[in-house]
């Protein structure tokens, strides 16, 4: 999984899945479900992320996998 962050446009992705994307759903104003060919959600899109979510801080508990930190 990766959380994608475009400050230009202020929009979050946060990407799911290796598959590509086949299908997308507007579900609310500006928040976008990506499918795969075989309907398994793969991503998720937030525009005007700033103002939906709090983008200050991340905080992952117990996550079962290896992370990393690239800063910009």
């Amino acid at each position: 999984m990766k959380l994608q962050y475009y400050p230009e446009t202020d929009s979050l992705y946060i990407d799911l899945s290796a598959k590509p994307s086949a299908e997308s759903r507007e579900i609310s104003e500006g928040v976008v479900l990506d499918y795969s060919a075989d309907g398994a959600l793969v991503g998720i899109d937030i525009d005007n992320a700033s103002k939906k979510l709090d983008l200050a801080e991340l905080v992952l508990s117990k996550f079962p996998a290896q992370t990393h930190t690239i800063s910009a």
